[in-house]
């Protein structure tokens, strides 16, 4: 099925057909024959850290309201990664923070997302809750509280973070998280 049913050109209705030239399905206007590309969405946010506590954010959103989070989102259009990570931080979280440092990127082809999460500093201890967070606390990693994250992927950064800083190296790492 079709995500765009209608052509956002001229607004008559698309059909899934491979086009020629092409391998892959794609949304094609019958009218005036505009391609429509389907590609994935890159959310982008910041594990904030200040001494060894983590910024979290509980979501007042859906989906997964009510759970804990990183300060992530959809990357914009018309934005780097940075200030989309920036802008998503102070969205949820109202923190100021230091110009973040690439930290994890993951693939999930499954739900076609990649987040690209960066590390970064809190800089002046003011947060608060915003109109996406019910709340906004910092995390010793023994408390962060696993069993009521939002999304397997902020379970797994966080996992990783622990172990990282456990050693107190950081490097920039790739991974997939498959349906599983």
């Amino acid at each position: 099925m079709a995500i765009n049913k209608f052509c956002s050109i001229c607004g008559a209705v698309t059909e899934r057909i491979v086009p020629e030239g092409d391998e892959r399905y794609r949304a094609v206007c019958t009218s005036c024959h505009t391609i429509h590309y389907e590609n994935p969405k890159l959310v982008v946010g910041c594990l904030v850290t200040r001494n060894e506590s983590i910024l979290l954010c509980r979501r007042a959103i859906e989906p997964q309201k009510g759970k804990w989070t990183l300060p992530a989102g959809y990357l914009e259009n018309h934005e780097t990664a940075v200030q989309g990570a920036l802008r998503e931080t102070t969205e949820e979280s109202g923190a100021e923070v230091s110009i973040p440092t690439p930290y994890r990127l993951f693939d999930l082809p499954h739900i076609s997302q990649l987040y690209l999460l960066f590390r970064a500093q809190l800089l002046a201890c003011p947060f608060r809750p915003t109109r996406e967070s019910l709340e906004v606390r910092l995390f010793h990693p023994k408390n962060i509280p696993w069993d009521a994250l939002a999304f397997r992927v902020i379970a797994k950064t966080l996992e990783q973070y622990v172990h990282d800083a456990a050693k107190g190296e950081f490097s920039f790492e790739h991974h997939v998280i498959s349906r599983n």
